[in-house]
């Protein structure tokens, strides 16, 4: 433990759907919902107004539907929010060489590691930042803590989110701890919750006063002493700006193009489960679970769903790959298939204890090298360009037709027009050639 809070963790604020408002100005002040908008899709990210409902994170959509039928369901845009991610670790690397991104929408800073750090000058520096990010990506706003570690650093940046900050001063983290629920504790989701309270603890305080051989009895060895630790801000880990791996992956070829769906889900388990025994062999854990398919014709496609936080449990793997295989064409048969993890850190946020369902799946495919479809798919939230109207994006899709909201970040709320969706003066675009 550190004597100065020195430690700094930034969260975006709703990241993906504070994006989609920014880019999108109809939707400001409005309920957003991003995530797979199909029917077994589930919700990335939900904007604040769409959080009063009960809408959040990993909640299947249809659910999402019900509790805020009024809001805007969008399918994500990737390439906007890495751009967005890159302007904001921008400027992080302008605080520090040490910066440790752990997904687009957050990142440990070692402050301490800048020869200019001045810990009089804190509280100054975290606003000077919050100010520089929202100048930097034209409005996004992120939360900020500051702590003696990378532990009370994140529940730092908890305390007065949305859009705050919070410094833990060194010697008060018992202090701020203890009253919390014990679900503020990275990993303790609502299935570890349950198994807690059914040992009568809700609060930090209630957890801090069991042993570790009690914590274990509930949660299990590794679990038990690992929140037992938690409980009293036991944490020296440093922040490590470049890991070794950026990902750890295992891929197959076969002799014979294989179209057995059966055959091929074995394999992507038994890949799965290695992956996950080098994550857990190496202390990280992964946010993003890639499949890899080479399919007979030698077209090569990858599918990556982003999960709610880094994980290294091998069921969450697992059956976030399975999805991904769901939904591969099999026709043909595939050459090659597999499995890998990336976004890596050395910290576990989803729930110890969770249902693999409830794991974010939002996905994003291609072709590696890119072949032109003969019919774009018109996906909710996605940038097209009109040959005759500019830019816009796509409110919905179906029965061969395509509507369009003509609008970007730099003009008023634009007219709605519908298409049929193989009109050619319509085409997708880049979120970077949208026009202004």
């Amino acid at each position: 433990m550190r004597t100065v809070a020195s430690i700094l963790h930034l969260d975006l604020d709703a990241f993906f759907a504070a994006v989609e408002q920014r880019d999108k100005p109809s939707l400001r002040g409005k309920a957003v919902i991003v995530g797979g908008v199909g029917n077994r899709g589930v919700v990335a990210t939900a904007s604040y107004e769409a959080r009063v409902h009960g809408v959040r994170s990993a909640m299947s959509m249809a659910e999402a539907r019900g509790r805020c039928p009024h809001a805007a369901f969008l399918s994500g845009r990737f390439e906007a929010y890495r751009a967005s991610s890159r302007q904001v670790m921008e400027c992080l690397a302008l605080l520090s060489p040490l910066v440790e991104p752990l997904s687009l929408d957050e990142a440990f800073v070692d402050l301490a590691a800048s020869p200019d750090f001045d810990p009089g000058r804190l509280a100054e520096l975290v606003e000077r930042l919050r100010d520089d990010i929202t100048e930097a990506t034209g409005g996004l706003t992120a939360s900020v803590g500051v702590a003696s570690s990378k532990l009370m650093a994140k529940i730092a940046s908890e305390i007065n989110k949305p859009d705050g900050a919070c410094i833990i001063d060194p010697g008060t983290e018992m202090e701020v701890l203890g009253p919390l629920q014990v679900t503020a504790i990275p990993g303790v989701g609502p299935v570890t919750a349950q198994r807690l309270r059914q040992a009568s603890v809700t609060t930090v305080d209630d957890a801090r006063a069991l042993s570790a051989d009690e914590l274990v009895r509930v949660l299990g060895q590794s679990a038990g002493r690992g929140l037992f630790q938690m409980v009293r801000a036991d944490d020296d880990r440093p922040v490590i700006a470049d890991r070794e791996a950026k990902s750890i992956s295992i891929e197959d070829t076969f002799e014979v193009d294989v179209v057995d769906r059966d055959r091929l889900g074995r394999t992507v388990d038994r890949m799965a489960s290695s992956v996950a025994g080098k994550l857990a062999k190496g202390g990280l854990s992964g946010r993003t679970v890639t499949l890899k398919v080479r399919h007979h014709d030698f077209e090569t496609h990858t599918r990556s769903a982003t999960l709610a936080g880094p994980t290294d449990s091998p069921r969450t793997i697992t059956t976030t790959a399975r999805r991904l295989l769901d939904a591969v064409d099999l026709r043909g048969g595939l050459r090659l298939i597999g499995v890998g993890v990336s976004g890596l850190a050395d910290w576990v946020q989803d729930d110890l204890f969770d249902d693999p369902d409830e794991v974010l799946d939002v996905t994003e495919s291609g072709p590696l090298e890119p072949a032109v479809p003969a019919m774009a798919d018109y996906r909710p939230g996605m940038d097209v360009h009109h040959t005759e109207h500019g830019a816009g994006w796509v409110w919905g899709s179906g029965l061969g037709r395509v509507t369009v909201r003509f609008e970007t970040r730099h003009t008023p709320p634009g007219p709605v027009r519908t298409f049929a969706t193989d009109d050619p003066a319509l085409a997708p675009s880049h979120p970077d050639t949208v026009e202004s």
